[in-house]
């Protein structure tokens, strides 16, 4: 018998529907009705939680072919969290840059370090570009961290490869306007993220 039947079966026994069990689950029951029909597994949690509330080994759950497939599934998962974090927090990263002394300055005829926000003696437009080009990489890092558990699959195929491109803009538009420090920081950014894309292939 398939993890689905037993769940069901194991549910129609205790006499509950799915939406109390997805209640005591902690799950939606929609995951519920997924299990149920064989459509994907749950978790290694919500398998101990299966077995704790039903009292079966997890043994009795499982065939050894689905505990496999849940193991690598959840490994996926893993692995996805970890990406979408490291991305994130690199993409925010690239707000240091509001704060650090990277962009070169002139004022009375001599050149010093400042940050982006205290950055002057430039032309405004171009101030104005770095703070778009800092924003935007910053937000996709925000939106992807914010976004970990989403399932689309547009956004999972395009939000890696928009990190890259972003930060690989911001760090071109600092080439151009002659800010080394700055565009050494954004290449360094991105080069992780191509690594760990490159890595994963």
């Amino acid at each position: 018998m398939e993890f689905g039947q037993k769940l069901q079966q194991l549910r129609r026994e205790r006499g509950i529907t799915q939406e109390e069990l997805a209640q005591k689950l902690y799950v939606s029951r929609t995951a519920i009705s997924k299990w149920e029909s064989g459509r994907g597994y749950p978790n290694i949690d919500s398998i101990k939680a299966i077995s704790r509330f039903f009292s079966v080994s997890i043994d009795e759950l499982l065939s050894s072919g689905e505990a496999i497939a849940i193991a690598e599934e959840d490994n996926k998962k893993k692995e996805k969290q970890f990406f979408d974090l490291f991305f994130g927090v690199m993409d925010v990263c690239m707000a240091m840059l509001f704060f650090l002394p990277f962009f070169a300055t002139r004022e009375e005829g001599v050149i010093t370090e400042a940050s982006l926000l205290s950055l002057s003696g430039i032309d405004i437009w171009l101030k104005a570009a770095y703070i778009v080009a800092v924003s935007i990489v910053a937000l996709q890092g925000v939106v992807t961290l914010a976004l970990q558990n989403c399932e689309d699959r547009r956004w999972i195929r395009v939000k890696r490869a928009l990190s890259v491109c972003l930060g690989g803009v911001a760090a071109v538009l600092f080439v151009l306007g002659l800010q080394p420090y700055a565009a050494i920081f954004a290449r360094a950014l991105t080069a992780a993220k191509a690594l760990m894309l490159i890595k994963r292939r």
